[in-house]
């Protein structure tokens, strides 16, 4: 079993990375095996509507420009994909959406790439803005026929400076809880 995090907040070990980090630390304490990748700060363009990865069926977006076909098959070997990202005006990273507008293309265009892996979407804000960003993260999922794990609350966090979401104890359980909802899914899902 593969779980792959996305990081799409610019700032390293600021607090999308450490919720990110929990989710990962709980699911390797099942043996799961993990891998965080950093896209925020990092060149990656969106989708310029093109259609040549439809055309193409090599899985890969004809434009090799940026850092995405160097992450596509990690993504698509990968049996849950989880997805973290602050809010920026109530919305995701320019990168996330670049992100996730590209992967869904190249998955749809190549026979349902994502299909019946687990998605989970995590947020840091400092004050608002989560829910619309995990509707659009869960939009991209559902859209891609993933499955989608609950929590115990909306996968969100508050803090502003780096380090503040681990003062934010009920999203720190919050992430745990996720993981072992994913770590039961996975095990649902490989039998």
């Amino acid at each position: 079993m593969k779980v792959i995090a996305i990081n799409g907040s610019p700032r390293k070990g600021g607090n999308t990375e450490i919720m990110l980090k929990k989710v990962l630390e709980t699911l390797e304490k099942h043996n799961v095996e993990t891998k965080l990748i950093q896209i925020g700060g990092q060149n990656i363009h969106g989708c310029r509507g093109c259609w040549a990865c439809r055309k193409n069926q090599d899985r890969k977006c004809v434009f090799n420009d940026d850092m995405l076909n160097k992450i596509l098959e990690e993504v698509f070997n990968a049996d849950a994909i989880i997805l973290g990202t602050p809010s920026y005006f109530s919305d995701m990273t320019p990168e996330m959406k670049a992100f996730i507008d590209r992967v869904g293309v190249v998955a749809l265009s190549n026979g349902k790439l994502l299909k019946h892996k687990i998605g989970a979407g995590i947020i840091a804000q400092r004050r608002g803005g989560g829910t619309s960003i995990q509707a659009s993260l869960n939009h991209m999922f559902l859209m891609s026929e993933m499955i989608v794990p609950g929590s115990t609350y909306w996968n969100l966090g508050f803090g502003k400076d780096k380090g503040e979401i681990s003062n934010d104890i009920e999203a720190i359980d919050n992430m745990v809880n996720l993981a072992e909802n994913i770590y039961w899914l996975l095990e649902k899902i490989k039998k």
